[in-house]
């Protein structure tokens, strides 16, 4: 088990996280003798959620975890016998475990639609059984890291973004997700303990509406509060009026701090509903004509990206936001898919394609590499490239093309290429040294550097290149159509 801080981070064993048709294909596999053959399967997503311009690849170190603990237990054997599987198959999953190859995109990096963010090189049966495991473990991960980096991306770099939504999350594991791969994508803390026990942090939170309401008045209940807690005095404002009490019943007790010697250092406020922007340059005004300055604004109440550039539009002061609801639940889904590419047949590596009349849902086909694409001179990169997995590029003109419209070509010229997916299992063994928390962070930050400002647009985003060579292109759109004329035979 992953373990953060002597916390478990994944309480089950998780082999049984798959659909009964993964299952009954890999019956299937074993009956026909096909079960051995390797396959190459890719994992990507279609769509990036919010109408955003990237999304945030998150999951591995929990994907790392689930093959590392894959195995089927006594228990297990026993519920398939009593389903109905024949002993053969039941006899072949006593001896079940992942052997084959993982490579994945890092966590932390932009993503975008249509490329491989993960690919599994493995027999049949195990290519088929990790399925939706994976899928299930990547799409809620990087629906939480790439909410968070929105918002991120939306904030000023002085302010602090604290994650706050475990109370919103669709149950304990999500309510964990959403504090680690929000951290990871650069909040500086959560609300929950268990998830700040786990990365060694302390918890960030202040008070509740009901401390209030538990007192005889706003004043007793802030000055209780202020000397249980005078190092850190945070208080909420908004519960019964914020401009005509709650500041300045606060203002009260900072007061009392000072004439006490009380530290008034880490002091401030939080408004947590109304005219956010309104109630925020209010409150500056009023606590700056008291003489505190130094109180820190704290703002919170279902901030979403757009929101927050609204309320940096109207001039609203804050040091600081508290966001649960769109970390912990964001919208938009990633919807993930893990699609077959390559079948080796006689030692050959055979391309697989899905077509469809929808051109999105075109499957890339062909086991293949992918690169990300830099210009030398401002770093930035250009597009994410695919190529076959034995083709060799130039690395000074190369000519790309748009995976759906081979007119759309562009001339790469003084860049640099880095190949994005790292391995991870080699013949079932892990090869890869999964960064602590902290790290990813770093790295994210870093490498969401790198894009275009306005690829990370909130709003009407620049779409980034996902393009192929013309070499893999050309293979595509050969493998179309031969395929279609196979279909015309029938």
């Amino acid at each position: 088990m992953k373990i953060y801080n002597g916390y478990e981070r994944l309480a089950r064993n998780y082999t049984l996280m798959t659909d009964e048709y993964e299952m009954s294909m890999a019956n299937g596999y074993l009956i026909s003798k096909k079960h051995n053959e390797e396959a190459v399967f890719d994992v990507f997503f279609r769509k990036i959620p919010n109408g955003g311009g990237y999304a945030i690849m998150a999951g591995l170190d929990k994907i790392i975890e689930y093959i590392l603990n894959l195995k089927f237990t006594e228990n297990d054997l026993d519920y398939f016998r009593e389903k109905g599987y024949n002993e053969y198959f039941i006899n072949y999953l006593k001896d079940f475990r992942f052997t084959g190859n993982i490579y994945a995109i890092p966590d932390g990096t932009p993503v975008f639609p249509n490329e491989p963010l993960i690919t599994v090189k493995a027999p049949l049966n195990e290519a088929q059984v990790v399925e939706t495991a994976i899928l299930s473990m990547i799409n809620g991960a990087m629906e939480h890291a790439t909410g968070a980096r929105r918002i991120i991306e939306a904030t000023p770099k002085n302010v602090g973004v604290m994650e706050f939504g475990a109370r919103r999350a669709d149950g304990c594991e999500a309510a964990i997700d959403s504090s680690i791969y929000g951290i990871m994508a650069g909040c500086v803390g959560t609300s929950n303990i268990l998830s700040a026990r786990m990365l060694n942090m302390k918890a960030m939170g202040t008070q509740a509406h009901s401390w209030i309401e538990t007192f005889p008045s706003e004043y007793e209940a802030f000055l209780s509060y202020a000397k249980t807690y005078p190092n850190n005095c945070i208080l909420l404002v908004d519960t019964y009026d914020t401009l005509r009490s709650g500041i300045p019943n606060a203002i009260k007790v900072f007061k009392y701090m000072k004439d006490h010697n009380m530290n008034i250092n880490n002091i401030g406020i939080r408004i947590d509903s109304g005219d956010l922007a309104y109630l925020s340059k209010e409150a500056r005004r009023m606590l700056d004509e008291a003489g505190f300055s130094q109180a820190k604004i704290c703002l919170s109440n279902g901030l979403t990206a757009e929101t927050i550039e609204t309320l940096i539009n109207q001039g609203a002061k804050f040091d600081s936001l508290g966001v649960g609801d769109n970390i912990s639940k964001p919208e938009g889904r990633m919807g993930c898919v893990y699609k077959e590419v390559a079948l080796k047949e006689n030692n050959i590596w055979v391309p697989k394609i899905k077509l469809s009349n929808d051109t999105i849902k075109i499957v890339n086909p062909g086991y293949k590499k992918l690169y990300r694409a830099y210009d030398k001179e401002t770093r930035y990169a250009l597009a994410d490239v695919m190529a076959n997995k034995d083709e060799k590029l130039n690395k000074n003109n190369l000519v790309i093309v748009s995976v759906t419209d081979y007119l759309k070509q562009t001339k790469l010229e003084n860049f640099e290429l880095v190949e994005l997916q790292k391995p991870i299992f080699i013949n079932g063994e892990l090869v890869y040294d999964d960064p602590d928390i902290m790290k990813k962070q770093e790295y994210c930050n870093l490498q969401m550097s790198y894009l275009y400002p306005e690829i990370k647009r909130t709003i009407m985003p620049q779409e980034y290149y996902v393009d192929g060579t013309l070499e893999y292109i050309n293979f595509k759109n050969d493998m179309i159509k031969r395929t279609r004329k196979l279909v015309k035979k029938y």
